[in-house]
């Protein structure tokens, strides 16, 4: 079973890089008629297809539909689509109340970053998928809606609340914030130089443990996020220590987790999520897996899912998990 269950649509801010890379993955799909690359004409499609694109949003069917056309020419089976939980209107005083967004440099951009990333509406993506789902069944691919939940210690019952109105197929808990620092966002890397990596890492899996322990979620997302931009521990008893008590948490759960892509492709640390020590760990433990691309544009949907599902098969892994209506469905490896 070949399977997806972490995709994104849309992500801000919306710089001049996103519409470069929004028109890289339109041209992937949506065919300029040989128009010779930096002609005037070719330029013009292009402006075209941006606009096109801006106007009708990240909810539109035509948008969706490219992760379909690559669902398709991969042969997945089953696609899961998610937004993040910072996307949506409805969830500000969520956010605001637990990230730094006073009037320091740190506070400034995250505030920035806040501002630009919460742009859309939770019922609109909810109605997006649950309409696509027929259309994407007949086309021998089964869409699944989810979403991707920051947790934060001490707000469970909020967060219930802001999922409970919709029906999700499975809910990803994530972690990318310690004591309200958005650690993933390039604008704030400079935050990891002269800390005590040791005491940042155990704040992190903490809250990773805790998030597991709530046991609100299908399966916790990317465990070792916080090595983004290649800041690590080099103790391995250290690290071996909490990937036993990560490993220890899900297990006794029943929650599980993922293999996830996207640092490998995407950031500097070039390693997937979690890494090789870590994954090994947890086989070792019983946990229980899906793959992810995290994909954030249509090309990217798929990428290395299989490589890490035969990575997984090769450690003795016999199955995947997937879900529907939150409830686990198992896949032969």
């Amino acid at each position: 079973m070949k399977m997806d269950y972490h995709v994104h649509l849309e992500e801000g801010p919306y710089s001049h890089q996103w519409l470069e890379r929004t028109s890289q993955a339109i041209a992937s799909f949506d065919s300029s008629d040989g128009l010779k690359k930096g002609s005037k004409e070719y330029i013009t499609w292009q402006i075209n297809a941006l606009k096109n694109r801006l106007d009708q949003g990240c909810y539109s069917e035509e948008w969706l539909d490219f992760y379909l056309m690559r669902a398709k020419q991969l042969g997945l089976k089953e696609v899961g689509i998610v937004d993040h939980l910072y996307r949506f209107h409805e969830t500000k005083a969520y956010f605001e109340k637990n990230m730094i967004l006073d009037d320091t440099d740190l506070g400034k951009m995250q505030r920035y970053w806040l501002d630009s990333v919460m742009t859309e509406n939770m019922h609109d993506f909810v109605d997006t998928i649950l309409r696509a789902k027929e259309k994407w069944h007949r086309e021998g691919v089964e869409l699944k809606l989810g979403i991707e939940a920051d947790y934060f210690v001490g707000c469970e019952t909020e967060l219930t609340e802001l999922l409970s109105a919709y029906p999700w197929d499975y809910v990803i808990g994530s972690v990318h914030f310690v004591d309200g620092w958005g650690f993933d966002n390039p604008q704030t890397v400079d935050k990891f130089e002269g800390m005590d990596l040791k005491v940042l890492y155990e704040q992190f899996f903490r809250t990773v443990e805790k998030a597991i322990r709530s046991e609100l979620f299908d399966f916790v997302a990317h465990l070792d996020n916080l090595k983004v931009f290649n800041f690590q521990v080099n103790d391995m008893e250290f690290r071996v220590t909490w990937y036993k008590r990560i490993a220890d948490a899900l297990v006794s759960t029943r929650t599980a987790t993922e293999v996830n892509a996207g640092l490998y492709y995407r950031y500097p640390v070039k390693e997937m999520c979690p890494g090789p020590d870590f994954v090994k760990v947890l086989v070792e433990s019983g946990v229980e897996f899906t793959v992810s691309s995290d994909s954030h544009y249509p090309d990217d949907l798929g990428k290395f899912t299989v490589v890490n599902a035969d990575m997984l098969k090769c450690l003795g892994v016999q199955k995947l998990v997937g879900f529907d209506q939150r409830i686990k469905k198992y896949y032969t490896l």
